[in-house]
């Protein structure tokens, strides 16, 4: 059980940071990585002790890229000290003018969306670009009485401001149990009542049906999965998917237009890429 609770903690230091930074992070978080910090010289990233050995590192490419130098150290940090370390490095992300995501210890902001967020070891504070982007299609579109999946929630971020601008039955999944009692917690500081939190993966889905879904997980799991989502995708509705980089949308769209989708839009950051699909 002290395993469960012990996280190793990774400190890369990045030059030049981009793209090195977004290439680091979605290669560890193909070998159980499962939160971030970017920093000023790099990235803190966290795995937990149970899925850790000595060998984690060997298979990250970008690491024995010559274009880049990537330098790092590790220690053990226990989970009730992931506050403590967050807090030292999380500034108050602003989007579009209209929704900030920040901390209970920051300041209430003056906009139409403010999201109040403590992510302890999940993923999902607004920092990330595909979280970023996300949160702009979210505030681009109108979720007011809909029904909307989020599927990977991290935070719960994303449900979060999908219920504030109006959405009547929003269901939060993700296959984490940090993420799940994380997202919880939130779910409730920010009086979203009508947020059902869950945790586990597609396979919870069974015939609910959802007038929007959102996925921000990671491109394998999205290839698999997309076929489940638009089943569960009510006719004329919208599938929100990122996670993935700009190289891969040739493929999402792909798998997408044999499940019967259309591509609609995307958005594009540091080779990141949020992209929008209509039944």
């Amino acid at each position: 059980m002290e395993q469960e609770n012990t996280y190793i903690e990774y400190h890369f230091r990045v030059t030049p940071l981009e793209p090195a930074t977004d290439i680091l992070i979605a290669q560890l978080g193909e070998v159980l990585f499962e939160s971030f910090l970017e920093t000023e010289d790099g990235v803190l990233a966290y795995i937990k002790k149970s899925d850790w050995s000595t060998s984690i590192l060997d298979t990250i490419e970008i690491l024995k890229n010559p274009n880049f130098k990537i330098e790092n150290d590790s220690k053990e940090i226990a989970q009730e000290n992931w506050n403590a370390t967050w807090e030292q490095n999380f500034n108050a992300i602003q989007v579009d003018e209209k929704c900030i995501v920040r901390a209970p210890f920051h300041e209430k902001a003056n906009v139409l969306y403010d999201i109040v967020i403590e992510p302890k070891m999940s993923f999902g504070t607004g920092h990330h670009e595909t979280t970023h982007m996300m949160l702009q299609h979210i505030l681009d579109t109108d979720f007011k009485n809909k029904s909307v999946l989020d599927m990977g929630s991290g935070t719960g971020v994303l449900a979060i401001l999908a219920a504030m601008k109006g959405a009547t039955e929003v269901d939060a999944i993700d296959i984490d149990n940090w993420c799940y009692l994380n997202a919880q917690e939130n779910v409730e500081r920010n009086n979203c009542t009508h947020i059902n939190v869950m945790e586990g993966d597609a396979s919870l889905l069974g015939d609910k049906s959802y007038a929007i879904i959102i996925a921000n997980i990671n491109r394998n799991i999205l290839l698999a999965d997309i076929s489940t989502y638009v089943q569960c995708l009510q006719p004329g509705g919208i599938l929100f998917l990122s996670g993935f980089y700009t190289e891969d949308l040739p493929i999402i769209t792909e798998k997408c237009n044999e499940v019967g989708l259309k591509f609609d839009s995307n958005l594009e950051r540091n080779n990141w890429v949020a992209a929008v699909y209509r039944k």
